[in-house]
């Protein structure tokens, strides 16, 4: 067995642990990443990435057939055909850039890649085949996977987000197995590349995590695009000779539902198993390992990242980290402390949160100003065919110090870097009301929203 010395071990290639990696090539600290797979995790190569490509597609295709009745807009074109095939082949190319890109920029910066899959020995000492690793520092970046359910496991019809993101055909009718983002995601997108689409969802709404103020534009069209859904509905099991779904409704009764491929999206969890974690016997968080503020373990210069780490579990979060360990490895004072992480959900209308909701602030003994500036009053919303969602803003009422922002409709995850960056540096409401806008653009809805919670909406 060949030995190597380094100062820092990372395990995991995935947003935090590549992004760790960069950073501590720059700042000259010998680093070696591990990575069983392939490099950009989960997001780069089954989540985010491909997911929005996929969406693209859907949104695209679904617009042309729009274009192919009569259109509001004056264009008409001829019905169109879809090669998935093709759509998939696509997707993968962006995939593959993103992922040659990690590579080159790993090896620009002199980090060792190992390929293969880490065994933890103890915390300074990590085996991979047949070659130990000596380390200083080991920071663990292992990410998430999909929950599965006794009841539906994978395999033919049953499929997670990774087999729908890589379909060789489209399902005639799909069944979603949970209503939060990622199985709204890619319910919709199957929904606009032509499938039938139910969703079953054991919460009396869809994507609970969010209240129902927000998610409302998002109900309302599921509705219009034909999405069935089923709420408080649960799960029994799949009957594969008859290709239904068994599920219990609120009043106990079992209906079946008729599908050809059922896709199971109810949540994420750490990815703990498979890599000997048990040998450091760290200290955990439920099924996360524990960090503090640092991302520091409970063991001496054991570091942890990302969704190893529990909620939320975002990439921007771990990269964040990532980027922060490096620097605290370097001798640099460091610590993990946003006044805000923004959550995005890509479903049709988008939705953002940052901060603290009215929910929240309220919870927290917060006397706060909530005001809202609808979509239907902005210009630029108009022009994009989209008038449904708004901007909301929740603020102190005795000094006017913003605490979050939340928005839903089309194209709003790009205000989500507004939204944190006022946040971040401490924005009252004057700041945004008195900040020219350009026009037109969403953006104006940011504006008019605080300009509201002062009294002085412009447009409305």
């Amino acid at each position: 067995m060949q030995t190597l010395n380094t100062t820092l071990l990372i395990i995991g290639g995935g947003p935090g642990g590549y992004v760790a990696a960069i950073r501590a090539g720059q700042l000259g600290i010998p680093t070696i990443l591990v990575e069983g797979q392939a490099l950009g995790g989960t997001c780069l190569n089954i989540g985010c990435i491909p997911s929005k490509a996929l969406i693209h597609v859907a949104e695209q295709f679904h617009q042309t057939q729009h274009h192919s009745q009569a259109s509001a807009l004056g264009i008409t074109v001829s019905a169109p055909s879809l090669d998935i095939g093709k759509s998939v082949e696509w997707k993968d190319g962006i995939v593959d850039r993103l992922t040659t890109g990690v590579a080159t920029l790993l090896k620009k910066h002199k980090v060792q890649v190992i390929h293969g899959w880490a065994n933890v020995v103890d915390g300074k000492t990590v085996d991979v085949g047949d070659t130990r690793i000596q380390c200083e520092h080991l920071l663990l970046a292992t990410g998430s996977k999909s929950v599965e359910l006794p009841m539906l496991p994978l395999g033919g019809p049953i499929i997670s987000s990774t087999e729908a993101l890589a379909p060789a055909s489209l399902p005639k009718h799909l069944v979603v197995v949970g209503g939060g983002y990622i199985g709204l995601e890619l319910g919709i997108a199957y929904r606009k590349l032509g499938a039938e689409v139910s969703v079953v969802e054991a919460q009396e709404r869809i994507l609970p995590a969010y209240d129902g103020e927000l998610t409302q534009p998002v109900h309302e069209a599921l509705k219009q695009l034909g999405v069935k859904l089923y709420l408080k509905h649960s799960v029994e099991g799949f009957d594969a000779q008859a290709g239904t779904l068994q599920v219990r409704d609120p009043a106990g009764d079992t209906l079946n539902l008729e599908t050809d491929r059922v896709l199971v999206a109810v949540g994420r969890k750490p990815n703990t198993q498979g890599w000997n974690l048990e040998a450091l016997q760290l200290e955990m968080n439920g099924a996360a390992v524990k960090i503090d503020n640092r991302c520091q373990t409970s063991m001496r210069n054991v570091w942890a990242i990302g969704d190893l780490s529990g909620e939320p579990m975002l990439a921007h979060r771990a990269m964040a980290q990532g980027e922060m360990v490096a620097e605290l490895i370097a001798g640099q004072p460091r610590e993990y402390a946003p006044a805000a992480i923004a959550a995005v959900c890509f479903t049709d209308p988008e939705l953002v949160v940052v901060g603290k909701t009215p929910d929240e602030a309220k919870a927290a003994g917060l006397d706060c100003i909530v005001s809202s500036f609808p979509f239907a009053a902005n210009g630029r919303a108009m022009t994009l065919e989209s008038k449904s969602g708004f901007v909301r803003v929740v603020a102190r009422r005795d000094n006017h110090l913003i605490v979050g922002w939340q928005a839903v409709g089309v194209g709003v995850s790009e205000l989500s870097t507004a939204f944190g960056q006022s946040l971040e540096m401490g924005a009252r409401l004057e700041d945004i009301a008195g900040t020219i806008h350009a026009h037109p653009t969403l953006g104006e809805a940011v504006q008019e929203a605080a300009l509201r919670a002062l009294g002085h909406a412009l447009h409305l």
